[in-house]
């Protein structure tokens, strides 16, 4: 049964399009210029900047391309979603909703992914029975 989705189809836009949008904006420029990255990141729960940066770089790179594929979706979504609420709560407190509205909008969308999970339009690195989900 190959069957179009809606549903499935819908989850594969907002996996891909939210990751490629983070990845693009707050991924690669971290890796790009990691020295200077590491010398201006916000280490508020004070792990050292070497984590910190290394933590943000696997939650805005290897997250979001674990995700486009589709592998390990909801797992893949948490770290997103972290370094999100803790620019959220702890780097930028005083953000009003216009200015943390990115942030937000992250939290919304992955949180979505993370409930949702991958839907069926992903890379299966397993064979499973027909009709069957997984996340």
């Amino acid at each position: 049964m190959n069957r179009f989705s809606a549903p499935d189809a819908a989850l594969l836009f907002l996996r891909v399009t939210a990751s490629v949008l983070v990845l693009l904006v707050h991924g690669l420029p971290k890796v790009i210029h990691y020295v200077s990255q590491l010398g201006a990141i916000e280490d508020p729960l004070h792990f050292g900047r070497t984590l910190t940066l290394g933590f943000a770089i696997f939650a805005e790179v290897v997250c979001p391309l674990l995700m486009i594929a589709g592998i390990a979706s909801r797992l893949a979504a948490l770290p997103i979603m972290v370094v999100s609420a803790v620019a959220l709560g702890l780097v930028h407190p005083e953000w009003d909703l216009d200015q943390g509205q990115f942030a937000w909008m992250l939290l919304i969308m992955f949180g979505t992914i993370a409930i949702g999970g991958a839907g069926r339009y992903r890379l299966a690195l397993r064979p499973h029975a027909s009709g069957q989900r997984q996340a």
